[in-house]
């Protein structure tokens, strides 16, 4: 696929922008291609480079920042898809959110248990209290989340946490924690729990 991988040179940063009709081994050939020409152009600038346009996953994001370190020594950014905005939210749920590879864990977790994944994470039980619950995207618990849970755990702000039963004394979505007092806030049922201009919701 042409123009896969396209770079803008701008006065303090590099925007390299990938298609998101692209496929990401397309975007890797591509990308690897244009690196060795982008590299020409440094000499002993530092100018930071942003990669936007395509939704990746976090190991792609990964292996996209160590390609670019190793050929050029600057800092590497990742705008996406943070940016607020309907259309941009909108398709970060259809995208990231929605088909995020899921585990399914039957059973409780009890006191001490902690359980980490990549994608989403749907408990068919409760998650009791002093037991650990975390997820790169969503986390859904068809019972009581009486123990921590923490979704988004890579910085996807887009993440939920949804609950038959929200008993907890904390909730963490990316790197935004919402402390639940319990005598102020009461037990909340069917739950579902998200971030709006950087604030945790529980409705």
């Amino acid at each position: 696929m042409k123009n896969c991988v396209s770079i803008n040179l701008k006065k303090d940063e590099i925007l390299i922008k990938l298609s998101d009709e692209a496929e990401y081994e397309e975007i890797l050939t591509a990308l690897k291609k244009k690196l060795t020409e982008l590299k020409k152009l440094y000499k002993d600038e530092k100018t930071p480079i942003t990669v936007t346009g395509k939704i990746l996953k976090n190991k792609q994001i990964d292996e996209i920042q160590d390609l670019i370190k190793s050929k050029i020594d600057v800092e590497v950014e990742f705008d996406m898809p943070k940016s607020l905005g309907l259309h941009s939210i909108k398709k970060t749920f259809e995208k990231e959110i929605a088909v995020s590879e899921t585990k399914f864990h039957r059973g409780s977790l009890r006191s001490g248990q902690k359980m980490e994944v990549e994608g989403s994470l749907v408990i068919l039980g409760d998650v009791n209290s002093g037991a650990e619950v975390m997820a790169s995207d969503n986390i859904i618990v068809l019972g009581a989340l009486r123990g921590l849970a923490h979704a988004g755990a890579k910085g996807n702000k887009q993440a939920i946490i949804a609950a038959g039963l929200v008993d907890t004394v904390q909730i963490r979505i990316a790197n935004i924690v919402k402390e639940i007092d319990r005598d102020e806030e009461p037990m909340h049922k069917q739950a579902c729990i998200s971030v709006e201009q950087d604030k945790i919701i529980i409705e």
